[in-house]
């Protein structure tokens, strides 16, 4: 006699979870929220970093440079910040640039980063693998940034933002600046950023590893 037949039972837990509700999305934006927190508390007075009575002419270029890389190593979180701010001013006051950016970040975390592997991208009835969907998003990208205004908006908000910081590190003494031996080896003005990208990195690597 022949066996029934085995009903198909769904586990709801083995269904494909949305990219924003995977661990994977989680820990990247743990690590993020962490690693900000953790460089805003380095950053300096404000109230020091506009210290009036600090702020005289260089006297060559030899000492402009001097004073500042040693107040990027001493100010480099406040300079961040202040880079930072320059861009977003930037892009509030163009929101057209600002959507595009945001709908190019939305595109590349949910239709490739933290998209669980198991679910193809089916646009249109037609289904794209990961090496189609990661050549569309690199293509669009650099259409984006180097081929329309939006490019050419983050370089002049950039350019003003160390502008402005290259102004206050060339006027600002440092004489009465003081760095521990630990913070002269981690000084720099893209150590802030380095340790976000590195912990942002380490989240995402397990996700994009599965896609290669």
């Amino acid at each position: 006699m022949a066996s029934p037949p085995t009903l198909p039972i769904s586990n709801p837990q083995s269904e494909s979870q949305p990219p924003i509700a995977t661990p994977a999305f989680r820990a990247f934006i743990s690590r993020l929220n962490a690693t900000v927190r953790n460089g805003l508390a380095q950053r300096r007075p404000w109230l020091e970093l506009a210290d009036r009575s600090s702020f005289s002419r260089p006297d060559s270029l030899t000492d402009a440079a001097s004073r500042i890389r040693k107040n990027f190593s001493y100010f480099r979180v406040n300079y961040v910040s202040l880079i930072a701010l320059s861009l977003a001013l930037s892009l509030l006051t163009h929101p057209f640039s600002l959507l595009v950016l945001l709908a190019l970040l939305a595109a590349w975390i949910f239709l490739y980063l933290f998209r669980p592997a198991d679910q193809p991208l089916v646009i249109g009835g037609r289904t794209f693998s990961d090496r189609e969907t990661l050549g569309i998003l690199v293509v669009s990208t650099i259409v984006v940034v180097f081929l329309t205004s939006v490019g050419s908006l983050l370089i002049s908000a950039l350019l003003v933002g160390l502008a402005v910081v290259c102004a206050h590190g060339a006027f600002r003494m440092p004489e009465d600046l003081f760095l521990d031996d630990q913070e002269q080896v981690n000084s720099g003005f893209l150590s802030f950023l380095g340790g976000a990208a590195t912990s942002a990195a380490a989240a995402a690597a397990p996700v994009v590893a599965t896609r290669v």
